[in-house]
């Protein structure tokens, strides 16, 4: 079986919502984007696992109440102005992000609009430009930052953001890539889709801060690798989505792939008298 132990007061969690006892926390749409950027040329004869791209973690800090400790990808939930009408857009509508992840185009732009966001919040990096045709080309700078802060506070919305600066926020440079729904057991759930980007040209990531401790760019099997050797800590969608990227030799082939977007839960089980967490394999899928 592929799963989690469940200790302690997770165990005894996870038996009261199998009884029916106590509800689960509904789960808030959310959004994760993978960042890519190519790792250099493949050697010609390339180890097991090697891959041409790099991928953006961020360690969550410590004090944190979820996923504390874990290398993520930026993300985070849909905040209500995300779907607001006014973010000017460019790329798919809605309406074919909604047939894609399987939800209605208001829950679609939110979103879209929530990856673009929380990309800017937690890498600096920003899927947006002038016009439907390029992209912002440096975000560093004093007046930058405030307005990076001013997202993460809350105190400017995404639309304003993008209206202020005369920019039009580029879906076409995203690509959809997963859906995962946290399990019933924990306190804190999420219906986050996952999604894809290159990293845009002239743009950096820096270290932020916040939420996150530590950044790094990693390539899929290293990360991998040191998950295994107990080094960092992964979540299961992260370990499954690097397995899948560490498939790949460049960042234009994960950016070309043809993705059938399956949702994946994973969900409470008790084993010969302990509660365990299965996790979803290639044949576990949410009907």
């Amino acid at each position: 079986m592929n799963g989690i132990p469940l200790p302690g007061a997770l165990g005894v969690r996870a038996r009261e919502i199998l009884a029916g006892q106590i509800e689960p926390v509904p789960a808030r749409d959310a959004a994760t984007v993978v960042l890519l950027r190519p790792n250099g040329p493949v050697p010609a004869d390339p180890p097991s696992g090697a891959a041409g791209v790099e991928v953006y973690m961020l360690r969550r800090a410590a004090s944190m109440a979820f996923a504390a400790g874990a290398y993520v990808f930026p993300g985070g939930s849909v905040d209500p102005r995300d779907a607001d009408q006014d973010v000017a857009w460019a790329g798919p509508p809605p309406e074919i992000w909604g047939r894609v992840f399987g939800a209605d185009a208001t829950t679609a732009r939110g979103l879209v609009c929530a990856a673009v966001r929380e990309t800017f919040e937690e890498s600096g990096v920003l899927l947006a430009g002038p016009s439907p045709e390029t992209v912002v080309a440096d975000t560093t700078g004093d007046d930058w930052e405030a307005d990076r802060e001013g997202l993460i506070e809350r105190r400017l919305s995404l639309a304003e953001f993008l209206h202020k600066r005369a920019l039009v926020l580029r879906a076409d440079l995203l690509r959809p890539w997963a859906h995962w729904i946290t399990p019933d057991v924990e306190h804190k759930r999420f219906d986050t889709r996952f999604f894809v980007a290159a990293m845009p040209p002239g743009q950096r990531t820096r270290d932020v801060g916040g939420e996150a401790d530590e950044v790094a760019w990693l390539r899929p099997a290293q990360a991998i690798e040191r998950a295994e050797n107990g080094e960092i800590l992964l979540m299961p969608p992260t370990f499954r989505t690097l397995t899948e990227l560490s498939q790949y030799d460049d960042v234009g082939a994960v950016l070309a792939c043809e993705r059938e977007i399956v949702t994946f839960k994973p969900h409470a089980a008790e084993v010969d008298g302990e509660m365990w967490l299965v996790i979803p394999d290639e044949d576990y899928r949410l009907p």
